[in-house]
């Protein structure tokens, strides 16, 4: 992938509508996770050859959005910061992402399903078992079995918008894709 003038635009699509989706969606318990994300950290290691700079897309999409949010909120224009202590832990997690994407490739319906099932479910596992190990998290649960399932279970809403968004913005994010690259409708890069 080269960047050209079509693929900065992209990105820019890309960075607002996960904005739009943070501003919109965010601050509703109901709708909170409902963000293009992980679709975007997977699409991008389906097509990113380069695997360092994979990296890339995903992180530029979700900071610059947290960084919207952060100047919103500090006018009193968001509900909550956008930039927060150890948030670098979720970038972390959501590059995990892009490495299920490496995987998979997405040139075949079936490897796109299994994508959009597997990376918010690894990201919810690794990011709640992440806030359950943390004594310094907002809501501390105890170090039992039973601890970690009740925080498995309070970040069961989240998980659910995350996954329904990455089923509804990773075709869509492909079929934007492929008509700016190949001019065709296509779901698969194959």
């Amino acid at each position: 992938m080269k960047v050209n003038g079509k693929l900065i635009l992209f990105t820019a699509i890309l960075v607002v509508i996960t904005t739009a989706c943070k501003y919109f969606f965010g601050p509703d318990l109901d709708w909170s996770g409902f963000s293009p994300v992980i679709a975007i950290a997977l699409f991008s290691g389906f097509i990113i050859k380069q695997k360092d700079l994979s990296f890339l897309l995903p992180l530029i999409a979700l900071f610059s959005s947290d960084a919207a949010m952060q100047v919103l909120y500090s006018v009193g224009m968001f509900d909550y910061p956008g930039l927060y202590q150890g948030q670098w832990k979720q970038y972390l997690f959501l590059l995990s992402a892009t490495a299920i994407g490496w995987l998979l490739k997405g040139r075949s319906y079936s490897s796109l399903a299994l994508g959009a099932a597997t990376a918010p479910t690894v990201f919810f596992l690794i990011s709640n078992f992440s806030v359950w190990m943390n004594p310094a998290s907002e809501v501390t649960y105890p170090r039992t079995f039973n601890g970690l399932l009740a925080c498995y279970e309070a970040g069961l809403p989240f998980y659910r918008n995350s996954l329904a968004a990455t089923f509804i913005f990773l075709p869509l994010i492909l079929l934007a894709y492929n008509y700016l690259t190949k001019h065709k409708a296509s779901l698969t890069l194959a």
